[in-house]
């Protein structure tokens, strides 16, 4: 939101900042920074974890273009964080449809590992659509699956996913679930042992799968 008094209302934190007329829009007669414009903002101002996960979110929520973004940081070339901002941007993927799920994928490219594809689609043997696993390596067939608080709550949820997790190992992939409650070394071990069971390194992997 664009604010033109120095002493914002209570809650909101502001800042100053040069803002260009093509970087903004109206949203109910409001005047906002347009996608572009925010996911720049956040790219520049946040840490890398955070501002990925949000620049994930608004990318499912708005039309955001990450070229777009990527225009802006020239046109802001000498800004503060701007460096930082180009390498967060790199990183983003509105495949990942929770910030917890930027910060698992986010995890797993800071640990060597190719970064993997989201919302990946499994077939079954009538190539009839039966699963779209979080993400994962589909060369490969390791997948992962964020489950968040809404899969525990919901029995009817819960059921469902236990089916489709079934049909997913039936067809031969190896399905990861993941938990708030699983730690970094945890999940880290776990990836590490199903790409021991497919005999493939991250360096085999670059070798042989090219994206």
């Amino acid at each position: 939101m664009l604010y033109d008094c120095r002493r914002p209302p209570k809650h909101i934190h502001s800042w100053s900042d040069r803002v260009g007329e093509d970087e903004v829009q109206l949203i109910g007669g409001i005047p906002v920074t347009s996608p572009a414009r925010t996911a720049l903002d956040l790219a520049c101002r946040y840490s890398q974890v955070k501002a990925v996960a949000a620049i994930d979110t608004l990318g499912q929520a708005t039309d955001l273009k990450i070229t777009d973004v990527e225009l802006l940081a020239e046109r802001y070339r000498g800004r503060r964080g701007i460096c930082d901002a180009r390498i967060a941007l790199r990183l983003v993927d509105t495949g990942s449809d929770s910030p917890r799920e930027s910060r698992l994928r986010l995890l797993l490219i800071r640990s060597g590992y190719p970064p993997p594809q989201t919302q990946i689609p499994v077939y079954d043997e009538w190539h009839q659509l039966v699963a779209v696993l979080d993400m994962g390596w589909e060369e490969i067939m390791v997948g992962l699956d964020y489950e968040g608080e809404h899969h525990r709550t919901n029995p009817r949820r819960s059921n469902q996913d236990i089916r489709r997790h079934e049909t997913v190992t039936g067809l031969g992939w190896i399905d990861l679930r993941i938990t708030l409650e699983d730690t970094d070394g945890g999940i880290l071990g776990r990836v590490a042992d199903a790409w021991a069971r497919r005999a493939c390194t991250p360096s085999d992997f670059r070798a042989r799968f090219s994206r």
